[in-house]
């Protein structure tokens, strides 16, 4: 058998390696980046087709959220293979989110249980990203824990 029929050992111990709740911080990342993709694209053909106020606006509109949908996909990325620069742009996206969500509970219609979807997610999210276990399995040490044994601290 060749090695390229045989699965690679390290493959299959990253996936077991990973604690479920990295794999559910990188999803909710990766879902809010397709969300932004789908609400920029929405906005977009809008702009395009449609009659908005301000045609302008409704483009620019659209190309930003799209070109802000790469920091939760970059990050949902990284955290799907356990590299530990990827939950700062994850923290990043989660508190962005939150004013977000704030301000579209104090709107009307539709807003309104966005706000409450996006909301929580991004507790959520940011619980998952801030968790002992999460944080092990990145490699990201705390303050004070350098990596030294503790006779040596002070030297």
């Amino acid at each position: 058998m060749s090695s390229e029929q045989t699965p690679a050992p390290e493959a299959a111990d990253d996936a077991d390696a990973r604690p479920g709740r990295l794999t559910a911080a990188a999803a909710l990342a990766a879902f809010e980046g397709a969300a932004l993709v789908v609400g920029g694209a929405w906005m977009l053909v809008g702009g395009l087709t449609g009659h908005p106020d301000d045609r302008t606006s409704a483009l620019t509109g659209g190309v930003t959220l799209i070109v802000l949908a790469l920091l939760p996909l970059l990050a949902a990325r990284g955290l799907l293979a356990m590299r530990g620069w990827s939950r700062g742009p994850a923290v990043i996206t989660q508190l962005m989110a939150l004013p977000v969500a704030y301000n579209m509970l104090r709107a009307d219609g539709l807003a309104v249980p966005a706000g409450i979807v996006l909301g929580a997610a991004a507790v959520t999210g940011l619980v998952l990203l801030v968790n002992p276990t999460t944080t092990l399995a990145l490699g990201i040490r705390g303050p004070g824990n350098s990596g030294r044994p503790s006779g040596d601290a002070g030297k």
